[in-house]
């Protein structure tokens, strides 16, 4: 059938959008905590929108693990299982290391400096022990090497994966080390090289060593 060309977007998808992404920020945040009832009507209130986007949202949540949804009973938040890192970090590492490749065929000099200024911010960050900001700031690092990849399918995994490591990072108080800052440096020296080998390999262990951080981490906290 025959689409109108001046047809406009309908409001409800980016209102999706928007709750969606307010509402995972939430929960890996834990402003909604592990195990709290999600009431639809004040998700909705709170988020300036009707229940239909918060519902749809709530759907995609569940679809990811993050929420349970009880039909006619509640919807409730799912709990972190700390075990769970060791099944979550491989498959990023991969995923990452691969993203890292694909985006080398795609490098422009602005998304280098970009790389570069955003591992600025992360080390000061870091140094001023901002350590909430600077798990947001890596984040984003990691992020525009996996959009620069250009690969739809992986972009998808990532996400929801990195979802539940970042939740698992803010619940047991993940402190990112400063020498993430140098490997930064080295894994964007790497890509500006167009050495896949080497970047690819370096963000494959970046990844796969933050399992110390984080085995240290519950080793400290448990004293």
């Amino acid at each position: 059938m025959p689409v109108p060309a001046n047809h406009s977007k309908p409001v409800r998808t980016t209102a999706k959008e928007s709750a969606y992404k307010q509402i995972l920020h939430w929960i890996i945040d834990g402003t909604l905590y592990p195990g709290e009832k999600l009431n639809d009507t004040e998700l909705a209130e709170a988020l300036g929108v009707s229940r239909t986007p918060i519902r749809e949202s709530l759907q995609l949540l569940e679809s990811q693990g993050l929420v349970k949804m009880y039909p006619g009973k509640a919807t409730q938040v799912t709990e972190v299982e700390k075990e769970s890192i060791k099944d979550l970090l491989p498959p990023l590492a991969v995923l990452q290391a691969l993203s890292t490749e694909l985006a080398i065929d795609h490098i422009s000099d602005k998304t280098i400096s970009s790389l570069k200024n955003i591992n600025q911010e992360f080390a000061n960050a870091l140094y001023q022990k901002d350590y909430h900001a600077a798990l947001n700031i890596d984040e984003h690092f990691h992020q525009l090497i996996v959009d620069t990849a250009n690969n739809t399918y992986i972009s998808g995994i990532v996400e929801n994966l990195q979802a539940h490591v970042r939740r698992l990072f803010f619940h047991n108080s993940i402190i990112l080390s400063e020498s993430s800052i140098e490997v930064h440096d080295t894994i964007i020296h790497h890509i500006e090289n167009g050495d896949k080998e080497k970047a690819s390999a370096l963000m494959k262990q970046n990844w796969l060593d933050i399992s110390k951080d984080f085995n240290l981490s519950n080793t400290i906290n448990q004293q």
